[in-house]
Protein backbone atom coordinates (compact mmCIF):
# COMPACT_ATOMS: atom_id res chain seq x y z
CA UNK A 1 0.00 0.00 0.00
CA UNK A 2 1.38 3.40 -0.96
CA UNK A 3 1.29 5.74 2.01
CA UNK A 4 1.01 9.50 1.98
CA UNK A 5 2.97 11.53 4.52
CA UNK A 6 1.22 13.70 7.11
CA UNK A 7 3.23 16.65 8.37
CA UNK A 8 3.21 17.06 12.14
CA UNK A 9 3.62 20.58 13.47
CA UNK A 10 4.05 20.79 17.25
CA UNK A 11 2.82 24.03 18.79
CA UNK A 12 3.50 23.30 22.48
CA UNK A 13 5.89 26.24 22.73
CA UNK A 14 3.34 28.70 21.29
CA UNK A 15 -0.27 27.57 21.58
CA UNK A 16 0.49 25.09 24.36
CA UNK A 17 2.06 27.87 26.42
CA UNK A 18 -1.38 29.48 26.52
CA UNK A 19 -2.29 26.88 29.16
CA UNK A 20 -3.36 28.88 32.20
CA UNK A 21 -0.39 29.55 34.49
CA UNK A 22 2.26 28.11 32.16
CA UNK A 23 5.31 30.02 30.92
CA UNK A 24 8.48 28.36 29.67
CA UNK A 25 11.88 29.97 30.19
CA UNK A 26 14.19 30.58 27.21
CA UNK A 27 16.37 27.63 28.23
CA UNK A 28 13.34 25.35 28.59
CA UNK A 29 12.05 26.41 25.16
CA UNK A 30 15.42 25.69 23.56
CA UNK A 31 15.64 22.26 25.22
CA UNK A 32 12.14 21.29 24.12
CA UNK A 33 12.70 22.60 20.59
CA UNK A 34 15.85 20.52 20.25
CA UNK A 35 14.16 17.35 21.51
CA UNK A 36 11.05 17.83 19.38
CA UNK A 37 13.08 18.08 16.19
CA UNK A 38 15.91 15.63 16.88
CA UNK A 39 14.31 12.89 19.01
CA UNK A 40 10.54 13.11 18.61
CA UNK A 41 11.16 14.06 14.97
CA UNK A 42 8.14 16.26 14.34
CA UNK A 43 8.34 18.04 10.97
CA UNK A 44 7.92 21.62 12.23
CA UNK A 45 7.52 23.51 15.49
CA UNK A 46 5.70 26.76 16.21
CA UNK A 47 7.68 28.38 19.00
CA UNK A 48 6.24 31.83 19.79
CA UNK A 49 4.07 34.80 18.90
CA UNK A 50 5.81 37.89 17.53
CA UNK A 51 5.89 41.10 19.56
CA UNK A 52 5.01 39.45 22.89
CA UNK A 53 8.01 40.44 25.02
CA UNK A 54 11.78 40.88 25.08
CA UNK A 55 12.08 37.52 26.83
CA UNK A 56 10.12 35.83 24.06
CA UNK A 57 12.36 37.50 21.48
CA UNK A 58 15.50 36.17 23.20
CA UNK A 59 14.00 32.66 23.37
CA UNK A 60 13.25 32.70 19.64
CA UNK A 61 16.74 34.01 18.89
CA UNK A 62 18.38 31.18 20.83
CA UNK A 63 16.28 28.57 19.01
CA UNK A 64 16.90 30.03 15.54
CA UNK A 65 20.66 30.28 16.22
CA UNK A 66 20.73 26.58 17.12
CA UNK A 67 18.42 25.63 14.22
CA UNK A 68 20.57 27.52 11.71
CA UNK A 69 23.70 25.65 12.83
CA UNK A 70 21.95 22.29 12.64
CA UNK A 71 19.98 22.61 9.41
CA UNK A 72 16.52 23.03 11.00
CA UNK A 73 15.84 26.72 10.40
CA UNK A 74 12.91 26.24 8.00
CA UNK A 75 11.24 23.97 10.56
CA UNK A 76 10.93 26.89 13.00
CA UNK A 77 7.70 28.92 12.77
CA UNK A 78 6.44 32.08 14.51
CA UNK A 79 2.86 33.35 14.77
CA UNK A 80 2.60 36.84 13.26
CA UNK A 81 -0.06 39.41 12.45
CA UNK A 82 -1.38 41.53 9.60
CA UNK A 83 0.43 44.64 10.86
CA UNK A 84 2.47 46.00 7.99
CA UNK A 85 6.22 45.77 8.69
CA UNK A 86 6.01 45.26 12.46
CA UNK A 87 5.82 41.44 12.70
CA UNK A 88 8.12 41.00 9.71
CA UNK A 89 10.85 43.13 11.31
CA UNK A 90 10.46 41.24 14.61
CA UNK A 91 10.79 37.86 12.87
CA UNK A 92 13.76 39.03 10.80
CA UNK A 93 15.65 40.29 13.86
CA UNK A 94 14.88 37.05 15.71
CA UNK A 95 16.44 35.06 12.86
CA UNK A 96 13.34 33.10 11.85
CA UNK A 97 12.44 32.24 8.27
CA UNK A 98 8.77 31.15 8.50
CA UNK A 99 5.77 33.30 9.49
CA UNK A 100 2.33 31.91 10.33
CA UNK A 101 0.14 34.97 9.66
CA UNK A 102 -3.05 35.20 11.74
CA UNK A 103 -5.93 36.24 9.46
CA UNK A 104 -9.70 36.10 9.75
CA UNK A 105 -11.38 32.83 8.73
CA UNK A 106 -14.95 33.87 9.50
CA UNK A 107 -17.01 36.82 8.32
CA UNK A 108 -18.16 37.33 11.91
CA UNK A 109 -14.62 37.96 13.16
CA UNK A 110 -13.78 40.13 10.17
CA UNK A 111 -16.86 42.31 10.51
CA UNK A 112 -16.97 42.77 14.28
CA UNK A 113 -13.29 42.62 15.25
CA UNK A 114 -11.49 44.22 12.32
CA UNK A 115 -14.51 46.14 11.01
CA UNK A 116 -13.24 45.68 7.45
CA UNK A 117 -14.58 44.31 4.18
CA UNK A 118 -13.14 41.08 2.75
CA UNK A 119 -11.45 43.07 -0.02
CA UNK A 120 -9.73 45.39 2.49
CA UNK A 121 -8.52 42.43 4.57
CA UNK A 122 -7.22 40.56 1.51
CA UNK A 123 -5.35 43.66 0.37
CA UNK A 124 -3.64 43.98 3.77
CA UNK A 125 -2.70 40.27 3.79
CA UNK A 126 -1.24 40.44 0.28
CA UNK A 127 0.88 43.44 1.27
CA UNK A 128 2.35 41.58 4.28
CA UNK A 129 3.10 38.47 2.20
CA UNK A 130 4.84 40.59 -0.45
CA UNK A 131 7.02 42.36 2.13
CA UNK A 132 7.93 39.08 3.84
CA UNK A 133 8.84 37.49 0.50
CA UNK A 134 11.22 40.35 -0.27
CA UNK A 135 13.06 39.60 2.98
CA UNK A 136 13.30 35.86 2.24
CA UNK A 137 10.65 34.86 4.80
CA UNK A 138 8.18 32.09 3.91
CA UNK A 139 4.51 32.58 4.80
CA UNK A 140 1.72 30.29 5.99
CA UNK A 141 -1.72 31.71 6.81
CA UNK A 142 -4.02 30.89 9.73
CA UNK A 143 -7.77 31.31 9.09
CA UNK A 144 -8.78 32.20 12.64
CA UNK A 145 -12.27 30.94 13.58
CA UNK A 146 -12.35 28.93 10.34
CA UNK A 147 -14.71 26.32 11.83
CA UNK A 148 -17.36 28.93 12.59
CA UNK A 149 -16.63 30.42 9.18
CA UNK A 150 -17.55 27.15 7.50
CA UNK A 151 -20.72 26.85 9.59
CA UNK A 152 -21.99 30.38 9.18
CA UNK A 153 -20.20 32.10 6.27
CA UNK A 154 -18.95 29.42 3.89
CA UNK A 155 -19.11 31.81 0.94
CA UNK A 156 -16.61 34.09 2.67
CA UNK A 157 -14.23 31.18 3.38
CA UNK A 158 -14.22 30.17 -0.27
CA UNK A 159 -13.80 33.81 -1.31
CA UNK A 160 -10.77 33.97 0.99
CA UNK A 161 -9.32 30.70 -0.36
CA UNK A 162 -9.84 31.87 -3.96
CA UNK A 163 -7.75 34.90 -3.03
CA UNK A 164 -5.03 33.07 -1.06
CA UNK A 165 -4.62 30.40 -3.77
CA UNK A 166 -3.08 33.12 -5.94
CA UNK A 167 -0.59 34.22 -3.26
CA UNK A 168 2.95 32.83 -2.78
CA UNK A 169 2.21 30.99 0.45
CA UNK A 170 3.36 27.55 1.63
CA UNK A 171 0.44 26.30 3.72
CA UNK A 172 -3.12 27.16 4.74
CA UNK A 173 -3.74 26.49 8.44
CA UNK A 174 -7.33 25.68 9.42
CA UNK A 175 -7.97 26.09 13.18
CA UNK A 176 -11.04 24.98 15.05
CA UNK A 177 -10.32 28.00 17.24
CA UNK A 178 -13.12 27.47 19.76
CA UNK A 179 -13.17 23.67 19.63
CA UNK A 180 -16.73 23.51 18.32
CA UNK A 181 -16.51 20.88 15.58
CA UNK A 182 -17.80 17.32 15.70
CA UNK A 183 -16.05 14.66 13.57
CA UNK A 184 -18.64 14.54 10.77
CA UNK A 185 -18.39 18.33 10.30
CA UNK A 186 -14.60 18.20 10.29
CA UNK A 187 -14.59 15.54 7.59
CA UNK A 188 -17.17 17.36 5.48
CA UNK A 189 -15.50 20.76 5.67
CA UNK A 190 -11.96 19.46 5.01
CA UNK A 191 -13.12 17.23 2.14
CA UNK A 192 -14.93 20.16 0.49
CA UNK A 193 -11.84 22.36 0.74
CA UNK A 194 -9.20 19.83 -0.33
CA UNK A 195 -11.40 18.78 -3.25
CA UNK A 196 -11.84 22.35 -4.42
CA UNK A 197 -8.19 23.42 -3.95
CA UNK A 198 -6.02 20.35 -4.72
CA UNK A 199 -2.96 22.52 -5.29
CA UNK A 200 -2.93 23.91 -1.73
CA UNK A 201 -1.43 22.35 1.42
CA UNK A 202 -3.92 22.34 4.33
CA UNK A 203 -3.13 21.79 8.04
CA UNK A 204 -5.82 21.10 10.63
CA UNK A 205 -5.43 22.73 14.06
CA UNK A 206 -7.81 21.22 16.61
CA UNK A 207 -8.89 22.14 20.13
CA UNK A 208 -10.33 19.76 22.69
CA UNK A 209 -13.27 21.61 24.27
CA UNK A 210 -15.68 18.68 23.72
CA UNK A 211 -12.95 16.02 24.09
CA UNK A 212 -13.14 15.45 20.33
CA UNK A 213 -9.66 16.69 19.40
CA UNK A 214 -8.27 13.27 18.43
CA UNK A 215 -11.45 12.21 16.60
CA UNK A 216 -11.52 15.48 14.64
CA UNK A 217 -7.84 15.18 13.70
CA UNK A 218 -8.41 11.63 12.47
CA UNK A 219 -11.34 12.75 10.32
CA UNK A 220 -9.30 15.67 8.97
CA UNK A 221 -6.63 13.22 7.79
CA UNK A 222 -9.25 10.92 6.27
CA UNK A 223 -10.70 13.90 4.40
CA UNK A 224 -7.36 14.81 2.84
CA UNK A 225 -5.62 17.20 5.27
CA UNK A 226 -1.88 17.33 4.67
CA UNK A 227 -0.78 18.23 8.20
CA UNK A 228 -1.86 18.39 11.84
CA UNK A 229 -1.07 20.86 14.64
CA UNK A 230 -0.60 19.12 18.00
CA UNK A 231 0.81 19.71 21.49
CA UNK A 232 2.63 17.62 24.09
CA UNK A 233 0.21 16.41 26.80
CA UNK A 234 -2.63 18.21 24.97
CA UNK A 235 -1.56 21.53 26.47
CA UNK A 236 -3.33 24.68 25.33
CA UNK A 237 -5.96 27.24 26.18
CA UNK A 238 -9.19 26.13 27.90
CA UNK A 239 -9.45 22.33 27.47
CA UNK A 240 -6.22 22.26 25.46
CA UNK A 241 -5.19 21.21 21.96
CA UNK A 242 -5.14 17.82 20.24
CA UNK A 243 -2.50 15.70 22.06
CA UNK A 244 0.46 14.56 19.97
CA UNK A 245 0.90 11.11 21.54
CA UNK A 246 -2.73 10.06 21.12
CA UNK A 247 -3.18 11.02 17.47
CA UNK A 248 0.18 9.52 16.44
CA UNK A 249 -0.83 6.19 18.01
CA UNK A 250 -4.27 6.35 16.35
CA UNK A 251 -2.82 7.09 12.90
CA UNK A 252 -0.21 4.34 13.20
CA UNK A 253 -2.79 1.75 14.22
CA UNK A 254 -5.94 2.71 12.32
CA UNK A 255 -4.94 4.80 9.30
CA UNK A 256 -2.52 2.57 7.44
CA UNK A 257 -2.62 4.66 4.27
CA UNK A 258 -0.75 7.51 5.98
CA UNK A 259 2.54 7.82 7.84
CA UNK A 260 4.27 10.36 10.06
CA UNK A 261 7.93 10.83 10.95
CA UNK A 262 7.23 10.88 14.70
CA UNK A 263 9.31 8.53 16.87
CA UNK A 264 6.85 6.85 19.25
CA UNK A 265 9.56 5.81 21.72
CA UNK A 266 10.37 9.47 22.47
CA UNK A 267 6.79 10.50 23.31
CA UNK A 268 6.81 9.51 27.00
CA UNK A 269 10.18 11.15 27.63
CA UNK A 270 9.12 14.49 26.11
CA UNK A 271 5.81 14.27 27.98
CA UNK A 272 7.56 13.98 31.34
CA UNK A 273 9.90 16.85 30.48
CA UNK A 274 7.02 19.15 29.52
CA UNK A 275 5.23 18.12 32.71
CA UNK A 276 8.31 19.06 34.76
CA UNK A 277 8.94 22.38 32.97
CA UNK A 278 5.30 23.49 32.99
CA UNK A 279 4.24 22.20 36.41
CA UNK A 280 1.11 21.02 34.58
CA UNK A 281 0.42 17.50 35.87
CA UNK A 282 -0.68 14.83 33.41
CA UNK A 283 -3.74 12.85 34.48
CA UNK A 284 -2.71 9.26 35.40
CA UNK A 285 -5.31 7.90 32.96
CA UNK A 286 -4.21 10.09 30.03
CA UNK A 287 -3.93 7.75 27.00
CA UNK A 288 -0.42 6.65 25.96
CA UNK A 289 1.51 8.90 28.38
CA UNK A 290 -0.47 8.64 31.66
CA UNK A 291 1.12 6.71 34.54
CA UNK A 292 -1.75 4.22 34.79
CA UNK A 293 -2.49 3.43 31.15
CA UNK A 294 -0.24 0.37 30.99
CA UNK A 295 -1.13 -0.85 34.47
CA UNK A 296 -3.40 -3.89 34.86
CA UNK A 297 -5.48 -3.73 38.04
CA UNK A 298 -7.99 -6.54 37.72
CA UNK A 299 -6.61 -9.96 38.59
CA UNK A 300 -8.52 -11.61 35.73
CA UNK A 301 -6.65 -9.38 33.26
CA UNK A 302 -3.27 -10.29 34.74
CA UNK A 303 -4.25 -13.97 34.51
CA UNK A 304 -5.25 -13.47 30.87
CA UNK A 305 -1.90 -11.87 30.10
CA UNK A 306 -0.21 -15.08 31.20
CA UNK A 307 -2.51 -17.16 29.00
CA UNK A 308 -1.96 -16.27 25.34
CA UNK A 309 -1.94 -12.48 26.08
CA UNK A 310 -5.74 -12.47 26.15
CA UNK A 311 -5.98 -8.85 27.33
CA UNK A 312 -3.26 -7.34 25.12
CA UNK A 313 -3.98 -4.99 22.22
CA UNK A 314 -1.79 -3.22 19.70
CA UNK A 315 -1.19 -0.35 22.12
CA UNK A 316 1.85 -2.01 23.68
CA UNK A 317 3.89 -0.03 26.25
CA UNK A 318 7.19 -1.00 24.63
CA UNK A 319 6.25 1.10 21.60
CA UNK A 320 6.52 4.18 23.79
CA UNK A 321 9.59 3.16 25.78
CA UNK A 322 7.46 1.95 28.69
CA UNK A 323 6.67 -1.29 30.55
CA UNK A 324 3.46 -2.97 31.64
CA UNK A 325 2.76 -2.86 35.38
CA UNK A 326 0.40 -4.84 37.58
CA UNK A 327 -1.35 -2.81 40.27
CA UNK A 328 -1.79 -4.17 43.77
CA UNK A 329 -5.09 -3.65 45.55
CA UNK A 330 -8.39 -5.25 46.47
CA UNK A 331 -9.12 -6.31 42.86
CA UNK A 332 -5.61 -7.62 42.16
CA UNK A 333 -6.10 -11.34 42.51
CA UNK A 334 -3.38 -13.97 42.69
CA UNK A 335 -2.16 -13.50 39.10
CA UNK A 336 -1.46 -9.77 39.56
CA UNK A 337 0.55 -10.44 42.71
CA UNK A 338 2.43 -13.33 41.08
CA UNK A 339 3.50 -11.02 38.24
CA UNK A 340 4.88 -8.47 40.71
CA UNK A 341 6.67 -11.13 42.74
CA UNK A 342 8.18 -12.53 39.55
CA UNK A 343 9.59 -9.08 38.69
CA UNK A 344 11.18 -8.98 42.17
CA UNK A 345 12.57 -12.49 41.80
CA UNK A 346 10.46 -13.83 44.71
CA UNK A 347 8.72 -17.21 44.67
CA UNK A 348 6.05 -18.26 47.19
CA UNK A 349 4.14 -21.45 47.76
CA UNK A 350 0.44 -21.45 46.88
CA UNK A 351 -0.49 -21.33 50.58
CA UNK A 352 1.79 -18.36 51.29
CA UNK A 353 0.61 -16.60 48.14
CA UNK A 354 -3.00 -16.85 49.35
CA UNK A 355 -2.04 -15.23 52.67
CA UNK A 356 -0.22 -12.35 50.96
CA UNK A 357 -3.12 -11.88 48.53
CA UNK A 358 -5.61 -11.67 51.39
CA UNK A 359 -3.48 -9.05 53.18
CA UNK A 360 -3.25 -6.88 50.05
CA UNK A 361 -7.02 -7.08 49.62
CA UNK A 362 -7.44 -5.92 53.24
CA UNK A 363 -5.14 -2.96 52.63
CA UNK A 364 -7.05 -2.14 49.44
CA UNK A 365 -10.31 -2.08 51.38
CA UNK A 366 -8.75 0.58 53.63
CA UNK A 367 -7.85 2.54 50.44
CA UNK A 368 -4.11 2.16 51.12
CA UNK A 369 -1.85 2.19 48.06
CA UNK A 370 0.26 -0.94 47.76
CA UNK A 371 3.31 -0.82 45.48
CA UNK A 372 5.70 -3.46 44.29
CA UNK A 373 8.31 -2.12 46.72
CA UNK A 374 5.88 -2.74 49.60
CA UNK A 375 5.67 -6.46 48.82
CA UNK A 376 8.77 -7.57 50.79
CA UNK A 377 7.38 -5.84 53.90
CA UNK A 378 3.96 -7.40 53.43
CA UNK A 379 5.54 -10.82 52.96
CA UNK A 380 7.66 -10.33 56.08
CA UNK A 381 4.64 -9.24 58.10
CA UNK A 382 2.28 -11.92 56.86
CA UNK A 383 4.64 -14.88 56.84
CA UNK A 384 6.80 -13.83 59.80
CA UNK A 385 9.85 -14.44 57.64
CA UNK A 386 13.33 -13.27 58.60
CA UNK A 387 14.34 -13.05 54.96
CA UNK A 388 13.00 -9.54 54.54
CA UNK A 389 12.98 -8.56 58.22
CA UNK A 390 13.16 -4.89 59.13
CA UNK A 391 16.86 -4.21 59.77
CA UNK A 392 16.53 -0.44 60.22
CA UNK A 393 13.86 1.06 62.46
CA UNK A 394 13.00 4.68 63.24
CA UNK A 395 12.62 4.09 66.94
CA UNK A 396 11.78 7.59 68.18
CA UNK A 397 11.75 11.18 67.01
CA UNK A 398 10.85 14.63 68.29
CA UNK A 399 9.59 17.23 65.78
CA UNK A 400 9.57 20.90 66.79
CA UNK A 401 8.20 23.93 64.96
CA UNK A 402 8.25 27.42 66.48
CA UNK A 403 7.57 30.94 65.25
CA UNK A 404 10.74 32.78 64.13
CA UNK A 405 12.87 29.67 64.75
CA UNK A 406 13.98 26.96 62.30
CA UNK A 407 12.24 23.59 62.72
CA UNK A 408 14.41 20.93 64.36
CA UNK A 409 14.24 17.16 64.78
CA UNK A 410 15.87 14.68 67.11
CA UNK A 411 15.91 11.16 65.65
CA UNK A 412 16.81 7.80 67.14
CA UNK A 413 17.48 5.01 64.63
CA UNK A 414 17.87 1.37 65.67
CA UNK A 415 20.25 -0.75 63.57
CA UNK A 416 21.09 -4.41 64.08
CA UNK A 417 24.23 -3.38 65.98
CA UNK A 418 22.74 -0.67 68.17
CA UNK A 419 20.98 2.70 68.37
CA UNK A 420 22.19 6.06 67.04
CA UNK A 421 20.64 9.44 67.90
CA UNK A 422 21.17 12.79 66.16
CA UNK A 423 19.62 16.26 66.01
CA UNK A 424 19.39 18.66 63.06
CA UNK A 425 17.55 21.74 61.81
CA UNK A 426 15.93 22.26 58.41
CA UNK A 427 13.59 24.37 56.30
CA UNK A 428 10.67 22.25 57.49
CA UNK A 429 10.09 19.39 59.89
CA UNK A 430 10.69 16.69 57.29
CA UNK A 431 13.78 18.48 55.96
CA UNK A 432 15.12 18.60 59.54
CA UNK A 433 14.35 14.86 59.90
CA UNK A 434 16.26 14.07 56.69
CA UNK A 435 19.23 16.24 57.79
CA UNK A 436 19.41 14.32 61.10
CA UNK A 437 19.13 11.04 59.19
CA UNK A 438 22.02 12.05 56.90
CA UNK A 439 24.18 12.72 59.97
CA UNK A 440 23.45 9.23 61.27
CA UNK A 441 24.13 7.53 57.93
CA UNK A 442 27.35 9.52 57.44
CA UNK A 443 28.47 8.45 60.91
CA UNK A 444 27.63 4.81 60.10
CA UNK A 445 29.20 5.11 56.61
CA UNK A 446 26.00 3.74 55.06
CA UNK A 447 24.46 4.68 51.68
CA UNK A 448 21.29 6.78 51.59
CA UNK A 449 18.95 7.07 48.59
CA UNK A 450 18.35 10.48 47.02
CA UNK A 451 14.81 11.91 47.14
CA UNK A 452 13.68 12.81 43.59
CA UNK A 453 9.92 13.40 43.96
CA UNK A 454 7.49 14.00 46.84
CA UNK A 455 3.71 13.87 46.45
CA UNK A 456 1.03 14.23 49.11
CA UNK A 457 -2.54 13.07 48.48
CA UNK A 458 -5.51 13.85 50.69
CA UNK A 459 -9.01 12.51 49.98
CA UNK A 460 -11.28 15.20 48.43
CA UNK A 461 -13.36 16.85 51.12
CA UNK A 462 -11.18 15.35 53.87
CA UNK A 463 -11.24 16.97 57.31
CA UNK A 464 -8.20 18.16 59.26
CA UNK A 465 -7.77 14.69 60.79
CA UNK A 466 -8.12 12.86 57.45
CA UNK A 467 -5.51 10.32 56.44
CA UNK A 468 -2.92 11.68 54.07
CA UNK A 469 -0.77 9.57 51.80
CA UNK A 470 2.83 10.57 51.14
CA UNK A 471 4.42 9.07 48.03
CA UNK A 472 8.18 9.53 47.75
CA UNK A 473 10.32 8.59 44.75
CA UNK A 474 13.95 7.73 45.45
CA UNK A 475 17.05 7.06 43.35
CA UNK A 476 19.79 4.74 44.56
CA UNK A 477 22.70 3.72 42.33
CA UNK A 478 20.65 4.51 39.22
CA UNK A 479 17.60 2.47 40.37
CA UNK A 480 14.40 4.44 40.89
CA UNK A 481 11.74 3.20 43.31
CA UNK A 482 8.76 4.55 45.23
CA UNK A 483 7.70 4.18 48.86
CA UNK A 484 4.50 5.32 50.54
CA UNK A 485 3.43 6.28 54.04
CA UNK A 486 -0.06 6.73 55.44
CA UNK A 487 -0.95 8.80 58.50
CA UNK A 488 -3.14 11.72 59.57
CA UNK A 489 0.07 13.77 59.99
CA UNK A 490 1.84 14.55 56.72
CA UNK A 491 5.34 14.53 58.24
CA UNK A 492 4.73 11.24 60.05
CA UNK A 493 3.47 9.73 56.76
CA UNK A 494 6.68 10.91 55.08
CA UNK A 495 8.78 9.36 57.86
CA UNK A 496 6.95 6.05 57.42
CA UNK A 497 7.70 6.15 53.69
CA UNK A 498 11.35 6.98 54.46
CA UNK A 499 11.70 4.02 56.83
CA UNK A 500 10.62 1.74 53.99
CA UNK A 501 13.35 3.27 51.84
CA UNK A 502 15.99 2.62 54.55
CA UNK A 503 15.24 -1.10 54.41
CA UNK A 504 15.41 -1.24 50.61
CA UNK A 505 18.85 0.35 50.05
Amino acid sequence: MKQRSIEIMDTTLRDGEQTSGVSFSATEKLTLAQLLLTEVKVDRIEIASARVSEGEFQAVKRITDWARENGHLHKIEVLTFVDGDTSINWVEKAGAKVMNILTKGSLNHLTHQLKKTPEEHFRDIAAVIKKAQKKGIDCNVYLEDWSNGMRNSKEYVFQYLDFIAKQPIKRVLLPDTLGILIPSETHGYIAAITGRYPQLHFDFHGHNDYDLGVANALEAVKAGAHGLHLTINGMGERAGNTPLASIVAVLNDFQKDVKTNVNEKALYKISKLVEAFSGFRVSPNKPVIGENVFTQTAGIHADGDKKKNLYYNDLMPERFGRKRKYALGKTSGKANIENNLQQLGIQLSDEDLKKVTQRIIELGDKKETVTQDDLPFIISDVLDSNTTAEKVHVEDYVLTHSKNMRPSTTVRIRFEDGVVEENAQGDGQYDAFMNALRKIYTQKKLPLAKLTDYIVRIPPGGKSDALCETIITWNHNGREFTTTGLDSDQTVAAIKATQKMLNLV
